[in-house]
């Protein structure tokens, strides 16, 4: 048996891995695939990948590219989810701020720098033509840390995925006044080049496994109660997200990569490109 371990966000985009993983389809395989939840996000899965604590990440297409372009040593094997992550644009439900115009040279709180939350506050700043060398940050580590930030003042808002942020928007804890999904496809499968390049066939056997499931998931039967269900969602928002959300089993093109970077290079979030070969294998 050949163990394998892996890292992603305690998401609903990720149960299609937990459900394979249960289901013993990658033990039938020969590999045992050890997943490890990561609340952090994008920038500490980033570092995992560095520190060879993880073999395998699914994870932000822009903070992985960033990371890879900033010397870390993997690959981006796959197109994970196709369609755009939706990010919460968030504020403490007591705020003063009711639109987005708002926000402007306020902070906001990101889980670590490198992260989604991080990325996406400066793709957010220039869609709203708003200078980005005033975005301060503050740094909250997980949703919980973004809580108290902003109930507390050291922070004024927060971009979070949409639906998984939504029972605290219900629950009275955060406003949503704004959604900036990503220009991109949102996930994609990285893999540590020491490890992509002495385990090809044991990386091709998971990709297969991996999307046959992913192919066939939203017919699963009542796999929006299942996904409510673990992932404390209401069943309307499921069913919402459900039809919203596209996951892929194809290579990253080159002209997405190309926007990706090209956006992360504009905004001075990376210094030098690097090439669609050296990143896509």
């Amino acid at each position: 048996m050949k163990t394998v371990k892996i890292v992603g966000v305690p998401e609903h985009f990720n149960l299609p891995w937990h459900l394979c993983i249960e289901n013993g389809e990658f033990e039938v395989t020969g590999i045992d695939l050890q997943w490890t939840d990561v609340p952090e996000g994008t920038g500490k899965m980033c570092q995992m990948l560095r520190d060879g604590e993880t073999d395998i990440a699914v994870i932000l297409t822009e903070g992985i590219l960033k990371d890879i372009a900033a010397g870390n040593d993997s690959s981006i094997i796959q197109v994970y989810v196709q369609s755009p992550l939706i990010w919460g644009i968030h504020v403490d439900a007591k705020s003063k701020y009711n639109q987005l115009s708002d926000l402007e040279n306020t902070t906001s709180a990101i889980s670590r720098i490198g992260s989604g939350s991080h990325l996406m506050s400066f793709v957010n700043a220039e869609q709203q033509n708003w200078d980005t060398a005033n975005l301060k940050f503050e740094i909250v580590n997980t949703i919980d840390g973004a809580v108290e930030a902003l109930q507390k003042g050291k922070a004024d808002y927060f971009m979070w995925e949409r639906f998984m942020t939504k029972p605290l928007v219900d629950k009275g804890t955060f406003k949503r006044i704004a959604d900036c999904p990503t220009p991109w496809p949102c996930f994609v499968i990285a893999v540590r080049n020491e490890f992509l390049a002495k385990n090809a066939s044991t990386i091709e056997l998971i990709l297969e496994t991996i999307n046959n499931t992913t192919i066939e998931f939203k017919s699963i039967p009542s796999i929006d109660r299942t996904l409510a269900s673990r992932y404390h969602q209401k069943l309307e928002d499921i069913q919402e997200w459900l039809k919203l959300t596209r996951w892929s089993q194809k290579k990253l093109d080159k002209n997405t990569f190309e926007k990706v970077q090209n956006q992360l290079h504009q905004l001075n979030l990376i210094e030098n490109k690097i090439s669609f070969e050296a990143v896509v294998k």
